[in-house]
């Protein structure tokens, strides 16, 4: 009979405890703190995956921003207005996922010396799901942003127009105020061209806000007013010395041609001597009042360009322009009396020596009229030989009362009447080539 060996119980169960490769089917598990480190650090990938996604969704909605504001700066269309319409809501989506986040982040320390197994197998599976909610974010982002290519581009072409349209109204705000000091260097007022500059100071510091804070189209359109303002104030300010230099010019000539008047009025005198020794009283009664109406026109031209004088030195151009024009107005009509003498005594002269040129240059000019009315015709308009017959008659009667008129005839009155006649046949004459 085999002897039969019992150990004691707890001998036994020590030695199957503690013999090699119990329980395990030959290999070794880790168990307790072991798995918890494990995953420990697959809860922290997940977590740096998820801040790395974080990361990217933030820098692409702040790169779509700037597209965004770019695209509301230069167009207001309702297409554009939609566009930040769409962005704002993808904005409130990309908080709540930030959000969500950030409270996973706050809830899970795993870096807590204590951290079990169980905690840190949930930590990674909540970064893992935070780490595709962020991408798939991201790719709606992308998406939507990819979609705004035309409108970008439109943006950016009126862009490109903001900085030449402010950069050439600085220039003419500069060219202006250097010719406002050029005005003064000249000693020359010019306080409107001054506030007008200084108004447009405002309108430069909206342009230099720029286009992001106040629309892109009226940025242009302020910075192209400003431009053509200063132009103005610049075109303005160069003709300040050309305007002094010109009313100069205009006050010596006219105080010359005063003078030159006043000279010419003193032979007024013995021009109508000799008309009432030579020819009766109708040839020159309506001279007589001539050498004192001349000495009193050239006083009131002087006084009137005394006055313009001050008003230059005081730089009222408006007033200077005024006086000249008064002035020159006057001498004109005073120059026009006084020759009015000298021509009236030439003309008598001829015509008294031999009237038969005066009769002839109007009778020439009758029956060219005569002919032009008759021209491919048989027999010559009513309207135009009722009046070419009347001329002929008018010319007739000049004559005889000339030839009437004794020892001294109106030789005047014979002028005006075949200058008469003239005038009635050239008007005849206009209206035959109207007609035709």
């Amino acid at each position: 009979m085999a002897l039969r060996v019992v150990l004691p119980l707890p001998l036994l169960a020590v030695a199957v405890l503690t013999a090699p490769g119990a329980f395990t089917g030959g290999g070794t598990r880790r168990w307790g703190r072991g798995r918890a480190e494990e995953l420990r650090l697959e809860a922290q990938q997940a977590r740096d995956a998820a801040g790395e996604a974080f990361y990217d969704l933030d820098s692409a909605q702040r790169d779509l921003r700037i597209t965004v504001e770019t695209i509301s700066a230069s167009d207001d269309s309702q297409q554009a207005r939609r566009v930040g319409v769409d962005f704002t809501e993808f904005g409130q989506r990309i908080d709540q996922v930030s959000h969500e986040y950030i409270q996973v982040v706050d809830a899970h320390d795993l870096d807590a010396p204590q951290l079990d197994a169980s905690t840190a197998s949930r930590a990674r599976h909540d970064f893992g799901r935070m780490r595709d909610q962020l991408v798939q974010a991201k790719v709606d982002l992308e998406r939507f942003g990819h979609g705004l290519g035309p409108l970008l581009e439109k943006a950016e072409n009126q862009l490109r127009q903001v900085a030449p349209a402010v950069e050439a109204a600085k220039r003419s705000l500069l060219a202006a105020t250097q010719a406002l000091d050029a005005v003064r260097a000249a000693r020359l007022e010019a306080d409107d061209l001054a506030l007008s500059l200084a108004q447009l100071g405002p309108e430069l510091r909206l342009l230099n806000e720029g286009a992001a804070q106040h629309g892109v189209q009226p940025t242009v359109r302020r910075a192209e007013d400003v431009r053509r303002r200063a132009d103005e104030i610049t075109a303005q300010a160069e003709r300040l010395p050309q305007r002094a230099a010109e009313t100069d010019r205009r006050l010596t000539s006219l105080r010359t041609r005063a003078q030159a008047i006043a000279t010419r009025s003193e032979k007024v005198a013995p021009v109508l001597s000799e008309l009432r020794r030579r020819f009766s009283a109708a040839c020159w009664q309506d001279l007589q009042q001539v050498p004192q109406q001349a000495v009193e026109s050239v006083r009131r031209a002087e006084r009137t360009l005394a006055d313009a004088h001050r008003a230059r030195d005081e730089q009222r151009w408006e007033d200077v322009g005024a006086r000249l024009t008064e002035a020159q107005e006057l001498l004109a009509r005073t120059d026009t009396s006084v020759s009015a003498a000298g021509e009236r005594l030439r003309r008598l002269n001829e015509v008294s020596f031999d009237p038969s040129k005066e009769i002839e240059k109007t009778r020439f000019a009758v029956r060219d009229g005569q002919r032009m009315a008759m021209s491919g015709r048989s027999v010559p308009e009513e309207r135009h030989a009722k009046p070419l017959d009347e001329a002929v008659e008018r010319l007739d009667r000049a004559v005889a009362a000339l030839e009437g008129g004794g020892r001294n005839p109106d030789y005047w009155m014979f002028l005006v009447e075949t200058k008469a006649v003239r005038d009635m046949v050239g008007a005849v004459v206009e209206n035959i080539r109207n007609g035709r």
